[in-house]
């Protein structure tokens, strides 16, 4: 691990330097009060843990045609925007945007909209995310130069 304030590497000791706690070296600790030392975690990760499988991530979205399910709703219920808005606690210029595509709500403000009006707005997307290793192509690079002028 690398000193906070001159990114030193060594032994580190947690250090209060002007109300702000870093993690700095020998040398750099003399600028505050030393609170403790900093265990060393290796950076190395053992080649098992490593995850071949692609990561996914689950997030919740808006499902498409929100709009009109919302407003078919609302009416099937008898209600207009203004008494609508009320009863969950928005404003009817809201409801009017949402309604017309020009807003799409939060999901926060689409459970809520969902659950008042029993209807699906929100599906789970699932997104697959595959490390790519690094490709090494044939073209000249910056490097190459450098080394080229070492030698």
């Amino acid at each position: 691990m690398k000193c906070d304030m001159c990114g030193s590497e060594g032994k580190l000791y947690k250090t209060v330097i002007e109300d702000a706690q870093l993690n700095v070296c020998h040398e750099c600790s003399k600028f505050g009060k030393v609170t403790g030392i900093v265990q060393q975690i290796s950076d190395k990760i053992p080649q098992n843990t490593i995850n071949k499988e692609p990561e996914t991530e689950v997030m919740d979205i808006i499902v498409e045609g929100y709009a009109e399910k919302i407003r078919k709703r609302r009416e099937h219920l008898g209600l207009k925007q203004e008494e609508f808005a009320k009863k969950i606690s928005e404003k009817e210029s809201l409801i009017q945007k949402i309604e017309s595509g020009h807003f799409e709500p939060s999901i926060g403000l689409a459970k809520k909209i969902q659950r008042f009006l029993k209807i699906k707005l929100i599906e789970e997307h699932e997104e697959k995310y595959e490390k790519q290793k690094a490709a090494k192509t044939d073209a000249f690079t910056i490097g190459d130069l450098i080394k080229i002028k070492k030698k």
